[in-house]
């Protein structure tokens, strides 16, 4: 009599999310999303879309509020020392 051997089959993947950074902004998540903070805290958004704040200015943390956008950064190519550090005048 022969025994019959389970067939092996592959782990079910779990679909993706699609993750968009925005430049100078959020990170918009296809939703539903659960996030856990570093204190080990889960809070959970059941919304389709999902804005995470990266700047941590908003009151609504770790989700955003759009309180980036009351800031500006400066330029890029600025330094702290200004003009002359690039040997300008």
């Amino acid at each position: 009599m022969r025994e019959s051997v389970p067939e092996r089959t592959e782990p079910a993947r779990k679909e993706a999310r699609r993750v968009v950074q925005d430049p100078g902004g959020p990170v918009l998540i296809e939703g539903p999303v659960e996030v856990e903070a570093d204190d080990g805290t889960v809070v959970r958004s059941d919304r389709p879309f999902v804005a995470l704040c990266m700047c941590r200015r908003s009151r609504t943390f770790p989700w955003c509020d759009t309180s980036h956008r009351s800031r500006k950064r400066p330029p890029a190519a600025r330094t702290a020392g200004g003009a002359s550090d690039r040997g300008e005048q």
